[in-house]
């Protein structure tokens, strides 16, 4: 028996001692760690080029949506809506009754044609429905008179031609003013020459698809009239209006 005892005593100390199986030795951590390390940097160059794949489509779609906008060279379009001529105030003095003349605000229903021969130059003529004002002597409402301002003007679209939902432009050109239909309520005969004049406007569409847009413009407008009271020439009525106008715009 102790000779048994004896033995196993001198049995070297690897082969009586056990490490238990579930320590991780280091050199294993580190191959662990390295692999993950590769995997992730393997994944990464995928995960960049769907992402940009991804920005690109959306990119491309954006300008392939801009690029259908179709505002440029050759196009005709027409806008519509309601006009507002605001005449300036103190429109002049009539001698010959003792008056000062104001002409009232009215509004109506506008519309204009045009056309782009470049990008960035068109030409417009503003149309209406007659507008019928009220005229004051002395701060009275003492008659009205009706007019027609057709007015011509050529036009320059800085953003013309490009990818730009909002097309701003100005214009300058002349006016024609036609009088009609002037009354006095205490029956004093009235009359109006019709009017030459420059002109002078400023606008932008905001361009919704390849066709419409929404629109909103103004003018100036320089009308000048002699006027007749009870058959003879007397004074100058100055009306010079600013015109707005706000509507829809179809391009063809």
């Amino acid at each position: 028996m102790s000779d048994v005892v004896t033995r196993s005593a001198s049995l070297p100390a690897h082969l009586t001692s056990r490490s238990p199986r579930s320590a991780a030795r280091p050199w294993q951590i580190l191959a662990l760690a390295g692999l993950t390390s590769l995997a992730t940097l393997g994944a990464a160059p995928a995960m960049a080029a769907d992402s940009l794949n991804a920005s690109s489509h959306g990119s491309l779609n954006s300008l392939s949506s801009l690029s259908s906008l179709n505002y440029g060279a050759g196009q005709f379009w027409t806008r519509a809506g309601v006009a507002k001529v605001s005449p300036k105030s103190d429109n002049g003095r009539i001698d010959a009754i003792g008056a000062d003349v104001d002409v009232d605000d009215d509004s109506a229903f506008a519309f204009t044609l045009g056309y782009r021969f470049t990008d960035t130059f068109g030409i417009e003529l503003l149309a209406a429905q007659d507008f019928d004002h009220d005229i004051s002597l002395n701060g009275q409402k003492a008659g009205s008179v009706d007019h027609l301002p057709p007015t011509l003007t050529l036009q320059y679209y800085p953003l013309g031609g490009r990818e730009s939902r909002i097309q701003p432009y100005i214009g300058a050109g002349v006016n024609y003013t036609h009088f009609s239909d002037e009354t006095l309520d205490d029956g004093t005969r009235l009359e109006m020459d019709d009017s030459w004049g420059a002109a002078a406007q400023i606008g932008v569409d905001l361009v919704i698809n390849e066709h419409w847009a929404a629109n909103v413009a103004a003018w100036y407008l320089d009308i000048d009239s002699d006027v007749t009271v009870a058959g003879s020439v007397n004074d100058k009525v100055e009306i010079d209006p600013i015109v707005t106008m706000a509507g829809i715009s179809y391009r063809f």
